[in-house]
């Protein structure tokens, strides 16, 4: 499951690596990643913005669903958890 902030990333910005042609990538000297606009900027993006907050709410809900009284009774939720709730497949 990806989170909103995953899912907004990927819907509005590409990964580049930032070389030239003939350029080595080494240990010392690796290739740069960078986001950049996948829209040239000639886009809103108002609406992806809204639908990750929408992700994002139901995802609260849905993990207050789940966890919410076992928290309330004093429970740690274990990284364990939170992985298995919120991390990329």
């Amino acid at each position: 499951m990806k989170t909103a902030v995953e899912w907004l990333v990927e819907q509005i910005l590409q990964k580049v690596q930032n070389y030239e042609d003939g350029d080595i990538e080494t240990k010392e000297d690796p290739f740069v990643v960078e986001y950049v606009n996948k829209y040239n900027f000639n886009v809103d993006l108002t609406k992806f913005v809204e639908q990750a907050k929408k992700m994002e709410k139901q995802q609260i809900i849905e993990f207050a669903d789940q966890y919410g009284t076992y928290l309330l009774q004093g429970g740690t939720m274990s990284a364990v958890i939170y992985n298995e709730t919120f991390k990329s497949e």
